[in-house]
């Protein structure tokens, strides 16, 4: 049965439709929220919450997007909270990078985030890396390299456009991998072929 289906017998009250939708989303949920908050404790706290809320939301929801995009933006809105609190106490400064050149490209042509989400210890180093970007970057991050959205879900669930989501995509990687750099956690790949002559527009 799809979102829609279930969406409408889950307005209706019906419990169990909304269990079906928690046990399909709730992997993806929790591997966002452990990225982000670095602690398997506290990424079980988010998930529960976020779906708290989506359930105690879940007859206001009007449809104009998916159910998915609605539950992802729930889940950064709490992933956002989250690391404010935890900002509360002094941590390294915000790395944040402008946007002034935010349709230009930038060469990618080292490991990506992702591929390092295997291994623990590397993955709290990301957790920790994710904490000193700026938060529009973690949000990308996490909705791409972790939930593993496409390009249009993510700008539906940030309200922008899919241009701005692949320029800020690429500026998040490259502020994580210098981070990374900077800890010890990565290697500097050696240049390719390909960024001679730009990426693509």
């Amino acid at each position: 049965m799809d979102d829609k289906h279930m969406l409408v017998r889950a307005r209706r009250g019906e419990l169990s439709a909304f269990e079906e939708l928690v046990r399909k989303y709730e992997k993806r949920v929790y591997a966002v929220a452990l990225r982000s908050s670095g602690s398997p404790e506290d990424a079980a706290d988010i998930t529960q919450e976020v779906f708290l809320r989506a359930w105690r939301s879940i007859e206001t929801f009007r449809g104009d997007s998916g159910f998915s995009t609605w539950l992802f933006r729930i889940t950064m809105n709490m992933c956002v909270d989250h690391a404010r609190h935890k900002q509360s106490q002094p941590q390294c400064q915000p790395l944040v990078i402008g946007e002034e050149d935010a349709e230009r490209p930038i060469p990618d042509t080292a490991p990506t985030p992702e591929e390092y989400l295997d291994n623990s210890e590397l993955g709290r180093e990301l957790a920790a890396a994710l904490d000193a970007v700026s938060e529009e970057h973690r949000r990308i991050v996490l909705l791409r390299d972790v939930s593993g959205m496409s390009y249009t879900e993510i700008a539906e669930v940030l309200e922008i456009s899919e241009g701005t989501v692949k320029s800020r995509l690429a500026r998040a990687r490259v502020a994580l991998r210098r981070i990374l750099l900077e800890r010890g956690n990565l290697f500097e790949a050696a240049p390719s072929k390909d960024t001679k002559g730009g990426g693509d527009a």
